[in-house]
């Protein structure tokens, strides 16, 4: 009898993304094989996110789709995991009943148990306000099945203590908990030892990493001396920290530390000191530009990427334009620019007497676009000459042709390769960049180290 098959689809951030990897090493431990068809899948799992307004919609737009295919395939199981599970517990089977296991944040090693269980005795929701007693997360964490051999994730917290006015990270995630120092490393060691090569330390506020378990001070520069001196480890790096939580020794172990990059996101949400205090953010933006400039003046060639919210409820003409100056004065490499999308449950989401109207946010976010657009084509530009090394991780979307890569600095770049001389994924080039754009580089490869062997293998190109 062939094995039963399961598909896995993951909306949200990165934390949701290595849950995805760990459900998925838990699914393969049951028995069951992974697939990239739906149609092929007898377990669909959809891993949610409720951090956008329209989280809603695409959960159950998605719910729509697969009911029909669930009517033509008897015994097919569909489950629901993840934040908006976590909010939203039994509303999920209530909104889609053909929905046979709902589970949250806090018991993910439970979902295979579930599934048999649901397989025989009906469909279960089970959400859990704490983690459960199931196994160490290092097990579940090395269990993982990770999408590229030489990259992975690795959580070092979940959780959040903050109060941010927009997020509701908190409500689904619980407070922060800590992982080992220890515990940390050793899975990273693990990892080395299988061949991994970048990894990217996850946590909602990774600057108070430990914070819970020493009650002094946060162990994160410790934790990436440590991680950095893991041998076979060439690239770490981290997300996300908290402005008002970047500390000296943050700074000081990044610059002291070869493999961890030379990159920074350092989410600002707002220029406005009012909308920050509305935001519950913890700092002004004269101590955010401060903590951006301690961070550039510790660690040399550094990039600097961050997060701003349009149109928080409340935000005036000058509270925007503040914004856009603080944007512009911290020239950053590249932004993520979000409308603000109120999440019942958080207190940005009671302020709708305040909401910005819809053409007013857009017609800020085509300017703020511009603003940090400018800033980051200047930066590219600064780059053309430049040799850089480049982790490949696989031929470009949009033309096969091309080999994609990313620098130290995380900077997206194209490059194309010699017909016999194809480069993996995992493989380290050197490349020399040739020209720019807001948000990639081209470049054209000089040599390329094989990611097995470690072997050098130069390559004959055109004069840059």
């Amino acid at each position: 009898m062939a094995p039963r098959k399961f598909h896995i689809r993951t909306f949200g951030c990165q934390m949701n993304e290595h849950d995805s990897e760990r459900l998925a090493g838990l699914l393969v431990a049951d028995g069951l094989e992974p697939t990239d068809d739906v149609e092929q899948a007898d377990v669909v799992v959809l891993n949610t996110c409720c951090i956008r307004e329209n989280a809603d919609n695409r959960l159950y737009g998605h719910l729509g789709q697969l009911k029909a295919l669930a009517e033509r395939r008897p015994g097919m199981q569909i489950a629901v995991g993840g934040c908006l599970a976590q909010k939203d517990g039994a509303l999920v089977r209530r909104r889609a009943g053909h929905v046979d296991v709902v589970f949250g944040t806090h018991n993910l090693a439970n979902a295979p148990a579930l599934l048999r269980r649901a397989a025989s005795a009906g469909p279960v929701v089970e959400i859990l306000d704490g983690p459960a007693a199931t196994g160490g997360s290092e097990d579940l964490a090395l269990g993982a099945v990770r999408e590229l051999a030489h990259a992975a994730w690795v959580t070092i917290q979940t959780g959040c203590d903050n109060s941010c006015a927009f997020c509701i990270v908190p409500r689904v995630r619980g407070p922060e908990v800590s992982r080992p120092l220890d515990e940390v490393v050793r899975e990273v060691a693990t990892l080395a030892a299988r061949g991994t090569t970048e990894v990217t330390l996850l946590g909602q506020n990774v600057n108070s990493y430990g914070r819970d378990l020493t009650r002094r001070r946060p162990l994160f520069a410790d934790l990436l001396r440590a991680v950095g001196s893991v041998e076979g480890i060439r690239r770490v790096r981290y997300t996300s920290p908290h402005p008002k939580d970047l500390r000296p020794d943050t700074v000081a172990a990044m610059a002291e530390t070869p493999p961890v990059c030379e990159h920074l996101h350092l989410p600002l949400q707002s220029g406005s000191d009012r909308v920050l205090a509305a935001m519950r953010r913890g700092y002004r933006a004269e101590r955010y530009l401060e903590r951006l400039a301690m961070a550039r003046a510790g660690i040399d060639d550094l990039a600097v990427t961050t997060d701003v919210i349009v149109g928080f409820p409340g935000e005036s003409d000058e509270d925007f334009e503040r914004t856009l100056e603080v944007v512009a004065a911290a020239e950053f490499d590249s932004a993520y620019t979000f409308v603000f999308s109120p999440r019942p449950g958080t207190r940005a989401a009671a302020m709708e007497d305040r909401f910005v109207p819809d053409d007013v946010v857009a017609e800020r976010f085509e300017r703020l676009r511009v603003v940090v657009e400018r800033s980051a084509l200047a930066k590219h530009e600064a780059r053309v000459g430049r040799v850089e090394e480049v982790v490949v991780d696989g031929p470009s979307k949009r033309d096969e042709a091309v080999t994609s890569g990313r620098t130290r600095q995380n900077k997206l770049v194209h490059f194309a390769t010699p017909d016999d001389a194809p480069v993996v994924p995992g493989s380290y080039a050197t490349v020399r960049v040739a020209g720019a754009a807001p948000h990639f580089l081209r470049g054209e490869l000089l040599e390329v180290t094989a990611p097995a062997r470690r072997r050098r293998i130069p390559l004959v190109v055109g004069a840059g």
